[in-house]
């Protein structure tokens, strides 16, 4: 990828709600037609598509199939990708390698979900969760993470401060975002954090993300036909690195330990890049405790030191390492129960220099990543990098 043979052509996002009424195929159509209106396309230009799945479609077989019916499309290359919040960008990369194949040439990747509308009581989780998970109340990711929580504490000690620190960066974010959650669209203090109420000890209600109703997508396709086209404002995808069931052969792991200590350096070395050269950083948020986490094991600072970090560096747009500038998906809101679409299309956003009100001025590259999946008596089963560099 970092002689970029593809590119990202257009983006599109819906307003985050927190009960819409709407079906993922609804946001979805509307996420195209912001892209079709933008790139001059017809949806009979469109030859692949990829999505994650959805929640509010758990059980439907055949989703991709009913997801192109609804837009008009007939792909000859289709992806449904399932690694949670990894997925969003799961799905460029494997998008790049359906185009670089010849499997298709212009290439929808679509994010969309109703969980606010739908709820979760649907779904069904086979395996370890009906096993040894809710038989004893250990029920939903607060509680995994509180557990994540307490054995940093004790290992590393957990600074509380700097993760409010975290929760006002993002929520300064969400501030000047239209497609933010309404609700979250007001200040919040360090204080306020502190004070929020306790969910699973030490986990609180502003350590959170909050599911809701939304969309967002992207148009990939080759290099050359972007120049052929006559766009100009593109973003390529030039590294990247995934991993999946982290370390299922150690029956007693490190449950502070993630598979970033894996990813993270390797997507610098396929970029040629260290952390040094990161002009943004738009990391999986579903809980703070989960971007310190990244922090330390992608490489911007050492282990136990993320607190540290945080407070000594200023993470707003005009910052030293800008964060999450629209708020993050926990004070933007999180469409479905595995997002990852929020942050990576704001940092597409910022690239193509369209982040009213929070542009981070002369970022080249941004790093996103994603998050999938809590395992029993593990850290997170799935992460993710993708470096983006802009035109």
């Amino acid at each position: 990828m970092r002689d970029k043979p593809v590119a990202i052509i257009a983006y599109g996002e819906v307003q985050n709600q927190r009960r819409s009424g709407k079906r993922p195929y609804e946001f979805a159509a509307e996420v195209m037609a912001q892209m079709l209106e933008r790139t001059g396309l017809k949806n009979s230009d469109i030859d692949g598509m990829a999505t994650h799945m959805p929640t509010a479609e758990a059980g439907n077989t055949f989703y991709t199939n009913t997801m192109a019916d609804n837009l008009g499309l007939q792909p000859r290359w289709t992806q449904l990708t399932d690694i949670g919040g990894c997925s969003p960008m799961g799905n460029i990369a494997r998008a790049a390698a359906a185009i670089v194949t010849g499997q298709c040439e212009m290439a929808i990747c679509l994010a969309a979900d109703s969980t606010g509308t739908t709820g979760v009581g649907h779904r069904r989780l086979g395996g370890y969760r009906q096993e040894f998970m809710e038989p004893i109340g250990f029920q939903g990711p607060p509680v995994a993470f509180g557990m994540i929580s307490h054995a940093y504490d004790q290992k590393y000690g957990l600074n509380l401060e700097a993760l409010g620190h975290l929760a006002v960066t993002q929520r300064n974010g969400a501030l000047v975002n239209d497609n933010a959650i309404e609700q979250f669209r007001k200040p919040i203090t360090v204080q306020d954090y502190m004070e929020s109420r306790v969910i699973a000890e030490p986990i609180r209600l502003l350590d959170c993300v909050m599911r809701c109703d939304g969309g967002s997508g992207l148009i990939v396709t080759s290099t050359e036909r972007a120049k052929a086209m006559g766009l100009d404002n593109l973003v390529y995808p030039i590294a990247y690195s995934e991993i999946t069931n982290f370390e299922p052969a150690d029956p007693n792991p490190d449950i502070t330990e993630t598979g970033f200590a894996t990813v993270g350096p390797d997507v610098f070395a396929k970029a040629g890049m260290s952390t040094d050269d990161i002009d943004m950083f738009h990391p999986y948020d579903d809980f703070l405790i989960a971007m310190m986490l990244q922090m330390e094991q992608i490489g911007f600072c050492g282990r136990g030191e993320g607190g540290d970090f945080i407070l000594g560096t200023d993470m707003s747009p005009t910052g030293s390492l800008p964060l999450n500038t629209g708020g993050g998906q926990i004070s933007a809101g999180q469409p479905g129960l595995g997002g990852g679409g929020v942050n990576l299309t704001e940092a597409i956003r910022q690239l193509m220099g369209e982040a009213t009100g929070r542009q981070v001025e002369g970022a080249k590259n941004a790093l996103v990543t994603g998050i999938g999946v809590i395992p029993y008596f593990r850290n997170w089963g799935s992460s993710n990098c993708m470096i983006l560099e802009g035109s």
